[in-house]
């Protein structure tokens, strides 16, 4: 992205997805090369396109993730946070995993829809459904499209159960849905909290609420009754890891029943916008970082293994489990998971969901 503004982004450039062919412009002479100098830098917009999926439930068999179907009411985010391990979704889209993933997003519109009727086919088994695993359900633009929103109701009238992660505070627009459905057992709520230094914050995840919104946030959801956990989430080597500890404290202050954390993975076209981002705002330090994370995936970028590739191996990621584990105990932050009904679900009918 030669000629637009990023402030306020995540990424400081539009990297090209090589794994699917998209053809890189070259410069060849004609007036857009010149456009910056004719007009100047213009401010990259965020442009939302309607996506018509024909199924709105993903299931996955990954053993080390602890859900196996998910609905993502949105394609890309714009929260931008540089370090997100969906930027490379956008690629099949002949899309960058850099700017484009945070300012050119896709919505659903019709998810509630497409879930009522994957609910209503016979021999569905019921299972939490998880709504964030990909790009996050309050980013800015759920205010105005409201389809997290339309899909809470679904599930609430179905009693069916389901899991919300998130870095927003916006999820307490939603509490008179998610509250009910917690006092039966069929919610649980996890927030993401990576940092509560606004300076590293305004560029790491520019356009995401500040970490102590956040913890406010976890603190409205248990005083509603909401079972949520925090998530130290990710862990980034010598930019956010000497927090691990203060996260830790202020998450069980806010009354977080549980917590875990993760460190930083780099898959695909993420790592070279991460090493851009390193070398834009912290350059003094960017090898030690990268040298650190690679000691934790074996040398690699990334290690794309069950297990390992979340927890991570070696003494940086031994000392991180350690650390993690002495703050839970000396602060009084659990590590269990919370356990949803199942057994309340009941399938919709054709009278049911009016309002679709």
């Amino acid at each position: 992205m030669p000629h637009e503004s990023l402030h306020g982004r995540g990424a400081t450039r539009n990297v090209t997805p090589t794994r699917f062919n998209l053809a890189e412009r070259q410069a060849d002479g004609d007036w857009l090369d010149q456009v910056e100098a004719l007009d100047g830098i213009t401010a990259r917009r965020t442009s939302v396109t309607v996506e018509k999926p024909k199924s709105i439930l993903t299931f996955n068999r990954s053993p080390d993730i602890g859900f196996d179907r998910s609905v993502n009411p949105y394609r890309g985010c714009e929260h931008g946070c540089i370090y997100c391990f969906a930027r490379p979704t956008h690629a099949y889209h002949d899309l960058s995993p850099g700017v484009d993933f945070e300012s050119r997003l896709f919505a659903k519109p019709d998810a509630a829809k497409l879930l009522h009727s994957a609910l209503s086919r016979p021999g569905y088994d019921c299972a939490p459904i998880a709504l964030g695993t990909n790009t996050d359900p309050y980013q800015p633009i759920e205010e105005r499209w409201k389809i997290t929103r339309s899909v809470l109701e679904v599930l609430a009238e179905t009693k069916h159960p389901f899991t919300i992660t998130t870095k927003s505070n916006r999820v307490l627009r939603d509490l008179d849905l998610i509250a009910p459905a917690a006092h039966e057992g069929l919610a649980a709520v996890a927030v993401s909290v990576t940092s509560l230094d606004p300076a590293i914050s305004r560029t790491l995840e520019p356009r995401a609420p500040a970490g102590r919104k956040r913890l406010e946030a976890v603190r409205t959801l248990n005083e509603a009754g909401v079972p949520t956990l925090l998530a130290v989430a990710p862990v980034i080597p010598q930019i956010t890891d000497h927090e691990l500890e203060t996260i830790v404290e202020a998450g069980a202050e806010a009354g977080a029943r549980a917590g875990f954390y993760l460190p930083v993975r780099l898959p695909h076209e993420v790592a070279p916008l991460f090493r851009a981002w390193l070398d834009e705002h912290y350059p003094e330090r960017a090898a030690k970082v990268m040298a650190t994370i690679r000691s934790m995936r074996d040398g690699r970028d990334n290690d794309p293994d069950y297990f390992t590739r979340m927890q991570g191996y070696g003494p940086y990621a031994d000392l991180l489990r350690t650390r993690f584990a002495k703050a839970a105990q000396q602060f009084g932050l659990g590590t269990g998971r919370t356990v949803l009904r199942r057994d309340l679900f009941r399938p919709p009918n054709e009278r049911q969901m009016r309002l679709l």
